[in-house]
């Protein structure tokens, strides 16, 4: 078993952030989101990894060889984005007839993947969603199979949203199906592997479907600083050892990385300080700041700061009688 992690895409609803760091590499609860995916796969067996990489990928590269440097890892550079099925297509000289587990590189999710990859079928890992029509869609059956799958529908006859996680048995038949899609398509843009995942069922294929208990969107601040929140909660969070923290009260989940040094501040919950970043005089929750970073006399909520950032706020002396309300933000009424 082969996985193949998509990780090309420009992560353009994550910008300003994206235009230095690859989304896969964006700080998530004390990790990042590649190696909370590359961990999951690791921990169940999977030892041989595929990156497709693109914007940026050089950072990727860097990343899973100074972390993974046991694992067999292969690069295949997408220099044209055309969409994840065009993504994947490259991959097949490297997998040949082997199965394969394809997980896109934003997609974080809790399920069983062991009995996932005991399975003797295909499998699509699909969770309910309210609106689908923004999701490529599985229909299923009462059997755990799944009929049909359509990317985006205008009238979704399910609400089973695919999640990004795919086993694929029969790559022989997922390959010619992406072949097909490519070559008779030309003047298509992108490319989705929705499209030969439906070819493949038409083929004969049978894709049985799984049912992720949660999923981690990690596309945009909102929902990244959700997941960091949750996932903060779940793995616990981690304080470096003998960080100097100086008059500074710490609410947990918090994740604070080596090397960071903190004065005269409240931090938490649901923060996650990436290493060697100075915090002085600052409030700080529901928030993801980068490594290197320097935050002074500010007050932080639902923020997401990038690394080597430097944050600073107005230092202000104040004489507040009672019953009094004072906006500091101007915000408008």
């Amino acid at each position: 078993m082969k996985a193949i992690i998509p990780v090309a895409g420009a992560g353009t609803k994550l910008r300003p952030h994206t235009y230095t760091q690859p989304k896969a590499l964006i700080p998530l609860a004390g990790k990042t989101i590649l190696n909370i995916i590359v961990d999951q796969l690791r921990d169940a067996g999977i030892s041989e990894f595929i990156f497709i990489i693109g914007y940026l990928g050089e950072k990727i590269q860097d990343y899973v060889q100074t972390n993974y440097p046991d694992l067999n890892c292969h690069f295949i550079s997408q220099n044209d984005r055309h969409g994840t099925g065009h993504a994947v297509s490259l991959t097949q000289e490297i997998v040949g007839n082997d199965q394969v587990l394809i997980v896109l590189g934003d997609t974080i999710a809790e399920y069983d993947l062991k009995q996932v990859l005991a399975e003797p079928h295909s499998m699509l890992g699909v969770k309910k969603v309210d609106d689908p029509r923004n999701f490529g869609v599985a229909e299923v059956e009462e059997d755990g199979f799944v009929s049909r799958v359509v990317e985006k529908p205008v009238i979704p006859k399910s609400n089973m949203a695919l999640v990004g996680i795919y086993k694929i048995v029969e790559s022989h038949l997922l390959y010619g199906c992406l072949d097909k899609i490519i070559n008779s398509n030309e003047n298509q843009h992108d490319f989705n592997l929705t499209d030969a995942l439906e070819c493949m069922i038409q083929q004969g294929a049978k894709f049985k479907y799984f049912k992720v208990s949660n999923w981690f969107d990690c596309g945009k601040r909102e929902t990244l600083l959700e997941s960091n929140a949750i996932l903060l909660k779940k793995f616990g969070g981690n304080v470096f050892e003998n960080n100097p923290f100086q008059n500074t009260i710490i609410i947990p989940p918090v994740s604070i990385g080596e090397g960071c040094v903190i004065k005269n501040s409240v931090i938490g919950p649901n923060v996650a300080i990436g290493e060697h970043t100075s915090i002085n005089h600052g409030i700080i929750k529901d928030s993801i700041i980068g490594a290197y970073s320097n935050i002074v006399e500010i007050v932080l909520n639902n923020s997401l700061i990038g690394n080597d950032a430097e944050v600073k706020g107005v230092s202000r002396n104040l004489n507040i009688g009672d019953n009094t309300a004072i906006d500091l933000g101007g915000s408008k009424s």
